[in-house]
């Protein structure tokens, strides 16, 4: 998945084109006075970023509104793409906070890091930044990586948990967004944790990814926990007892230059979100289709962010 993160889970395609109109369209990595103006804190403008899936676009909203409720001036710079292409953006200056997952931004910095628990993992996190970014409180909400079969292959094949797909190599067929071929949190982990080594890898976005797990295309998925797919397709997330893709608590990464202006603001966010919270607007914008901008403010409304 995109996090790892890398995959825009199910039923996603159809939310991303109203929600990349937040975007704007200007070019996320463009110099400030190319992307309008200039986007960082030493402006008076804050520019909250999100990756490219309708989760993060989101929380991106959420972290954007919250801000504007304290009198904070923002700037929204969604979708920009991949975590590869986003950390560009704020590292360059061009972004100053963005909704991230703990787990995957530790495993992007550390592909060695062994710590599982969400403090040990926050905790590494915060060793593992680089120079110049910094993270916030970390919430309770959480949204994992899950590897996910129909329930039809978890009957036939008696499937329980990521291991038991050690014995179906030969027709292990997996669907996930192309960086999960070459991550820890993807084909690399599922190798070296759990000695798997799938027949076939499809490279499929989003939708895609639903659709060939549903027609059984694939036999086994990256989707995100919250992906309100899971449920409408009965699909079955298999349990991951090694900890392959660990904790995932939503925490706000910041530019240092930007940390005094919005951590009071976002370390409430971060207090007041949980994962049925988030999974319920997931599902609200996904399956729903409400506007990302009608759900983020219902939420910090009635979350009480001052």
């Amino acid at each position: 998945m995109n996090r790892t993160r890398t995959i825009t889970a199910g039923l996603l395609l159809a939310a991303v084109g109203p929600l990349a109109a937040c975007g704007g369209g200007s070019d996320p990595l463009a110099t400030p006075s190319q992307a309008g103006g200039g986007s960082t804190a030493d402006s008076g403008t804050i520019t909250v970023g999100s990756a490219d899936f309708p989760e993060a676009t989101l929380l991106g909203e959420i972290y954007a509104q919250a801000l504007e409720k304290k009198g904070v001036s923002v700037k929204k710079q969604f979708n920009i793409g991949s975590r590869e292409t986003y950390l560009k953006a704020i590292t360059g200056g061009e972004v100053d906070v963005l909704p991230e997952y703990t787990g995957s931004l530790l495993n992007f910095y550390n592909k060695d890091a062994k710590v599982t628990s969400p403090d040990e993992v926050y905790a590494e996190l915060q060793k593992a930044l680089p120079a110049g970014l910094t993270v916030l409180d970390k919430s309770a909400a959480e949204d994992k990586n899950a590897m996910v079969v129909s329930a039809d292959t978890a009957s036939q094949w008696s499937l329980k948990s990521i291991e038991d797909l050690a014995s179906h190599q030969s027709e292990l067929t997996i669907g996930a967004p192309a960086e999960f071929k070459t991550r820890q949190q993807g084909l690399v982990g599922l190798k070296s944790v759990y000695n798997i080594v799938p027949s076939e890898f499809r490279a499929l976005q989003s939708q895609a990814a639903v659709d060939a797990l549903k027609n059984g295309q694939v036999k086994a998925a990256n989707i995100f926990s919250t992906d309100p797919s899971i449920a409408a397709n009965k699909f079955v997330v298999l349990e991951d007892p090694k900890s392959l893709f660990g904790s995932d608590n939503i925490v706000p990464l910041v530019r240092d230059q930007s940390a005094d202006a919005v951590k009071g603001v976002l370390n409430q966010v971060s207090a007041k979100l949980d994962t049925s919270s988030l999974a319920d607007m997931v599902k609200q914008v996904v399956v729903d289709k409400k506007d990302a901008s009608e759900v983020a403010k219902t939420w910090v409304d009635g979350a009480g962010i001052s």
